[in-house]
C-alpha cells in the first residue's frame, strides 16, 4: 500500500537526485539556490462562443479540468461586456487551475509520458514557445488525450493552454531543465 506521508512523485525524485546535478554541471552554478526549478503549471480552458450560447458549457469545462488536474478548477468570467460577442460582464467563459508542489510534478509526468504520446500525428512540441523569462507555453487541441477523461461522457472537445513557469532566468536554462524532464521538443 502507498504511504501518502512518504510518497514523492517520480519527476520530483528525479529532479532532486539527477536533474539538479546535471543543471549545476551544465551551467556552472555556484550555489544550489541558483539552480532553476519548476515553480507552477497553469492550465486553462477557454470555451468562447459555446459558453455564450450555453452557460452549461463553462461548467462542463470546469469539471473536465478538475478531473485532469486533480484539483478544483476555478471558473473564469468576463471582465467587461462586449455587445458584438454577446458577452455580459461576469459571464462564465472558461476554467483555469494553478498546480504547485507534488500535483505539479504528477501532472507534468502524466502530460509527458501519457498524454503527449496519445496526440494524433505528434512530432514533439515547439522549442520556441518560451517567453524570454524562462516560462514555457503550449497548447492541446483536444483535452481527451488525458486518460482521466471518459471519452463516452464528454459533450464537447476543448482546447487547452498549458503554461509551465520555472525559476530560470533565461530561455536556454528553462529549455535545458525541461529537456532533462524529457519534454519532447522537436527543435
Amino acid at each position: 500500500m502507498l504511504d501518502a506521508a512518504n510518497y514523492t512523485p517520480r519527476l520530483k525524485a528525479e529532479y532532486i537526485s539527477k536533474i539538479r546535478a546535471a543543471m549545476k554541471e551544465e551551467f556552472g552554478y555556484k550555489n544550489d539556490m541558483q539552480i532553476p526549478r519548476l515553480d507552477k503549471i497553469v492550465l486553462n480552458i477557454g470555451c468562447g462562443a459555446e459558453a455564450v450560447r450555453d452557460s452549461k458549457k463553462a461548467k462542463s469545462a470546469q469539471e473536465d479540468l478538475t478531473t485532469i488536474a486533480g484539483q478544483k478548477a476555478m471558473t473564469t468570467k468576463a471582465k467587461k461586456s462586449i455587445a458584438g460577442f454577446r458577452v455580459r460582464e461576469e459571464m462564465p467563459l472558461g476554467a483555469k487551475v494553478t498546480l504547485r508542489g507534488d500535483r505539479m510534478y504528477e501532472f507534468l509526468d502524466r502530460l509527458i509520458t501519457v498524454a503527449m504520446p496519445r496526440i494524433r500525428d505528434f512530432r514533439g512540441v515547439s522549442g520556441k514557445s518560451f517567453d524570454g523569462r524562462g516560462n514555457y507555453a503550449t497548447g492541446l487541441k483536444e483535452h481527451i488525450v488525458f486518460p482521466e477523461i471518459n471519452f463516452d461522457k464528454i459533450d464537447e472537445m476543448w482546447g487547452m493552454d498549458i503554461v509551465i513557469c520555472t525559476t530560470a532566468n533565461t530561455d536556454a536554462e528553462a529549455k535545458a531543465l525541461l529537456k532533462l524532464f524529457n519534454m519532447p521538443f522537436n527543435s
